[in-house]
């Protein structure tokens, strides 16, 4: 089930499947990776065609290596991949992922505020992620779990492919949430 998980091959093979106790941050590593294959992004969102994907964690990291042990070696759309981190938004490189660790509410709805209107997708594990401004948050409990703010998507010019939606619990699009699962 662990190589299941970590391979990722399709979201439909991971949502709402069960989760290896041993440790759910190594789910929201491959995740994190994976979101790398699936989202479209502007040409815009690179510097040029051969620059890295990177994954940037804002706040404390809850993930510590596991995002790089995840993503070493690998590439993806002939891109390889580098993890930054930062304490503050205003100390961010270029991201075309962020997953968002801050646990302060105020903290997180200022960084997505920063980050508005920039092709940037936003991921995090906090409960009012998506009405705060987030993309995609996901849960990683018993099971996994990924709801989508499709609204939120658009506004950044990021594509979200159907087979992402159909396996999400939960989408908000014109600003209404609907639970799917």
């Amino acid at each position: 089930m662990i190589s299941l998980l970590l391979a990722l091959a399709l979201p439909a093979t991971v949502a709402s499947q069960v989760v290896p106790a041993e440790n759910p941050n190594r789910v929201k590593a491959a995740f994190l990776r994976n979101f790398a294959h699936y989202v479209t992004w502007p040409a815009q969102a690179f510097p040029d065609s051969q620059a890295p994907w990177h994954i940037c964690i804002l706040g404390e990291d809850p993930l510590g290596e596991l995002v790089e042990t995840t993503v070493r070696g690998r590439t993806e759309q002939g891109r390889s991949f580098k993890v930054l981190r930062a304490n503050t938004a205003e100390e961010l490189p270029p991201c075309q992922i962020i997953f968002i660790a801050y646990q302060d509410p105020a903290k997180r709805r200022a960084a997505l505020d920063k980050l508005k209107g920039k092709s940037v997708l936003t991921v995090g594990d906090a409960p009012e992620f998506l009405r705060e401004g987030g993309i995609i948050r996901f849960q990683v409990e018993d099971r996994v779990r990924m709801s989508i703010n499709l609204d939120q998507a658009r506004a950044v010019s990021l594509t979200i492919p159907t087979r992402m939606l159909e396996v999400s619990s939960a989408i908000q699009e014109n600003g209404v949430v609907r639970r799917v699962r």
